[in-house]
């Protein structure tokens, strides 16, 4: 448990506690005296007189506003209602003191108390608040400011998205404790010597960036980025944006597993100059068959050339083994930074990311790297998350997603073999898994994009069929064989995975649905080897209900290709 006053001036950073009186806390310019909340102060603790004329306690305050109701209603009653308050207070106050997430959930109640006396913080919430610059939270629709909590400042300052705002303690207070219990989690869930994280408003890939940015200033020589090859696009883009050149690494088969290319990364960093590459840009979660990337050893081979080393851990941080390659990788070698998803770890709104590191200088010049202030919205969605949920909740939400991982597996295998098809086998990928589509493919050129059209169609979403020798351009680069992460696959395939959230029945109707498909399709790939010899005036007399639906999602098919690209 951390002492209570270096928490405090951790967390309040624009804060200051009162020169006179070093164990009392003021806010700066001691203009939101008033607006500070009994549950944001301790107990007794008064703002200082030397200070501001408005010398109150707010204890005292608390304290004289239940006596005064205890002259309207029954003293037993109201001192009743005074310690059904307190216990809400006493769980703030437990959050505050620690930093970091409770074991057991809050209930609404008490997250809506915690977030209301935060808000009253700001000075766009101080009553009789007079605003005359450009940015004074100012908010036309009411709904838009309810929906925000009230919070409309946002968090950082123009020259560091982790500074405190002045004339925002509330919003600054929030996004240091998001930041505290987004830490903790990230503990919780593996990397345990992790250092410094934030939370940053904006997606991976941008949040990826960010990373490249900071690092350019340290390589001024720096040119290229070694990527061994994942087809994702943001994560290319990411380095074009930046203003690198990607140098692709091929990845290997082995058996049915795509894993990395070890001697052709040390060979690329050879052949370049290690000083000429800005970074190995490597990544954990991805569909199958491709599997992790090596991250132990490409962290010594970043150690031994004095690269540094940006790790995209997109939805890794639900999968204890993506985060235990993150900890090793660490304790070997070198890992300057790694990046994850809010909305696919935390279950949140799309748009924020979280930027973690072993390093806390290095973090911290990637947050001031940020230009300008920045949205609250991820921040405040992912800390009434983690207080809803509790570290408890979290953990049940890993242990079930890796007892799905299991029974997905186990019902993709067993449809897989009623179609002959097989699971392929890719242990190293604790999320994603793939089925092989041959026989759809040898029947027919476009069976295996009409599977994925007729699933779209059916409502099956985040399924991934991948057909033989797409060839697609990002950003001036092309790449053969398109989302299967290399030139040439064996085969054919359809991905699915298993990530936190999902229940049993989402996989028992998924598996329904593909059952029902792959019979379509199979029943029309048997008609057609009927009547091959039969003109098409006859063919048209047979067909029936399931001909009309295949033929709806031919015409379905583009929109499914664009969804899925």
């Amino acid at each position: 448990m951390l002492k209570s006053s270096s928490f405090w001036r951790t967390v309040w950073g624009g804060l200051r506690m009162c020169e006179s009186k070093p164990h009392i806390f003021a806010p700066r310019a001691c203009r939101t005296v008033q607006a500070t909340s009994c549950v944001l102060v301790r107990p007794r603790v008064l703002a200082c007189g030397d200070c501001s004329a408005a010398t109150v306690a707010t204890a005292d305050m608390n304290r004289e506003s239940f006596a005064a109701g205890e002259r309207l209603v029954s003293p037993a009653y109201v001192r009743q209602g005074h310690e059904a308050r307190r216990s809400h207070e006493h769980l703030i106050r437990l959050l505050l003191e620690k930093g970091k997430c409770p074991e057991d959930g809050w209930d609404e109640s008490t997250l809506e108390l915690f977030l209301h006396e935060l808000a009253i913080m700001d000075s766009n919430n101080f009553l009789g608040n007079c605003g005359v610059g450009e940015r004074e939270g100012r908010v036309a629709s009411a709904l838009v400011a309810r929906r925000h909590y009230r919070f409309i400042h946002g968090i950082g300052r123009s020259g560091d998205i982790s500074a405190v705002q002045p004339k925002a303690a509330g919003s600054s207070l929030l996004n240091k404790i998001t930041n505290s219990l987004v830490l903790d989690i990230i503990k919780l869930a593996g990397v345990h010597t992790v250092s410094n994280c934030f939370v940053v408003p904006m997606a991976t890939g941008m949040s990826l960036t960010l990373c490249f940015l900071t690092l350019r200033h340290k390589r001024p020589k720096a040119k290229y980025i070694i990527w061994p090859r994942i087809d994702q696009k943001s994560c290319f883009k990411s380095m074009i944006t930046a203003g690198f050149e990607p140098v692709v690494i091929e990845n290997v088969l082995e058996g049915d597993e795509l894993r990395t290319d070890l001697k052709a990364v040390e060979a690329k960093v050879q052949e370049l100059g290690p000083d000429y590459v800005l970074c190995v840009h490597s990544t954990t979660s991805c569909f199958a068959p491709r599997v992790p990337d090596r991250v132990e050893q490409l962290a010594v081979i970043c150690a031994n050339y004095d690269i540094p080393h940006i790790v995209n851990n997109a939805y890794g941080v639900q999968s204890s083994k993506c985060m235990h390659l993150i900890q090793q990788g660490a304790r070997v070698g070198r890992i300057d930074a790694f990046v994850q998803s809010l909305d696919k770890n935390f279950m949140v709104p799309v748009g924020g990311a979280i930027i973690a590191g072993f390093n806390d200088s290095f973090i911290q010049e990637i947050s001031k790297m940020y230009p300008g202030r920045a949205s609250a919205s991820p921040s405040l969605d992912v800390l009434i998350t983690l207080l809803s949920l509790g570290s408890n909740g979290y953990k049940k939400l890993l242990k079930e997603r890796k007892e799905m991982f299991s029974y997905l597996s186990n019902q993709l295998k067993k449809l897989s073999e009623a179609y002959n098809e097989r699971l392929l086998h890719t242990p190293h990928n604790p999320i994603s898994l793939a089925v092989t589509l041959k026989t759809l493919d040898e029947h027919r050129e476009k069976a295996v994009t009409q599977l994925g059209s007729m699933l779209f169609t059916r409502q099956v979403s985040g399924a991934r069929v991948v057909p033989l020798g797409s060839v697609q351009t990002v950003s001036g680069y092309a790449f053969r064989g398109f989302m299967s992460h290399t030139d040439n696959y064996p085969c054919a395939y359809l991905n699915a995975a298993s990530a936190i959230g999902m229940k049993t029945q989402d996989v028992d109707l998924f598996i329904k649905r593909l059952d029902k498909c792959l019979k379509t399709i199979r029943k029309e790939q048997n008609r057609e080897s009927d009547v091959s010899g039969i003109d098409s005036y006859d063919k048209t007399e047979d067909v029936d209900n399931e001909e009309m639906a295949l033929k709806l999602d031919n015409v379905l098919l583009d929109t499914y290709q664009a969804a899925a690209s």
